[in-house]
């Protein structure tokens, strides 16, 4: 049971992933906790997550520390897409300057397998780079976003899916397919034949849902062009799934008397802070 004297342990998702509202589910209906799950709004209509929400920016590391401060944060989750950067290092600093502890919940990257033709670069620029001599007709999975570093190829046809319609600039030949996932090897498989899809380009966010693509480029040989994920800030702890960050919550919220005496938990790469 809770202790009525103290009052809940407040828990900020830095979301808009499946993992993160699988955790938000998962942490909402204990009593002991607050649960605010903070979404960029990038999305149009995103899948709100159980607990509280918030929509829109911090403001940079320092607008997260006080926002932090102000609502008296106890555990900070950064549960955001493997590829926003951004707001990782700000979680970062403004967890170090707020003294709040601090996670990464990040999925697992994928790996190719026999069969695979990958070519695996580090930014948007080094695949666009990469398109000419690889293909003709891309299949452009990286996210409404990016498409600026693809504007300047007039050559390539691209198929481009995203969830919300892109904004210029934009590669000049280009058809906008609206979708989101979880897609099914069927449904690639007749993507890539319908579009007549010679070449692949995806950033590698893990996970089942937007796998089926490779599955589909495999089987058709088409080479697959696969942007390397930024590394998680030095220093923050790791957790592959929801489950595993929720036992770190529990760790670190739960009063200093039931805590246990070691500092690092089974399973995570780097110490708490």
């Amino acid at each position: 049971m809770p202790d009525a004297a103290r009052p809940p342990r407040h828990v900020l998702i830095l979301g808009g992933t499946t993992e993160a509202r699988r955790l938000a589910a998962t942490l909402a209906p204990e009593p002991a906790l607050r649960v605010t799950t903070s979404l960029a709004g990038r999305v149009a209509a995103p899948r709100l997550p159980d607990g509280e929400i918030r929509i829109g920016g911090f403001g940079g590391p320092e607008g997260l520390t006080r926002w932090l401060r102000e609502h008296a944060v106890d555990a900070l989750i950064d549960a955001t897409h493997p590829f926003a950067g951004t707001i990782s290092f700000s979680a970062a600093r403004a967890a170090a300057t707020a003294h709040v502890p601090l996670l990464a919940l990040r999925r697992p990257g994928w790996v190719p397998g026999p069969g695979d033709d990958w070519h695996q670069v580090t930014s948007l620029d080094e695949a666009a780079a990469a398109l000419p001599a690889l293909g003709s007709r891309i299949f452009l999975t990286t996210g409404r976003m990016g498409l600026a570093h693809f504007a300047h190829l007039t050559d390539p046809w691209f198929l481009v899916r995203s969830v919300d319609a892109p904004e210029p600039p934009y590669p000049p030949r280009m058809e906008v397919l609206l979708d989101r996932g979880p897609f099914t090897v069927e449904g690639e498989r007749a993507l890539l034949r319908a579009h007549r899809i010679d070449v692949l380009v995806t950033k590698d966010s893990g996970a089942a849902a937007t796998a089926a693509k490779l599955t589909a480029a495999r089987e058709a040989g088409i080479p697959v062009v696969v942007v390397r994920r930024p590394p998680v800030p030095d220093g923050v702890p790791v957790a592959a799934n929801p489950a595993e960050a929720v036992e770190w919550i529990h760790a670190v919220t739960a009063p200093l008397s039931a805590r246990p005496i070691h500092t690092e938990p089974i399973g995570f790469p780097h110490p708490l802070h």
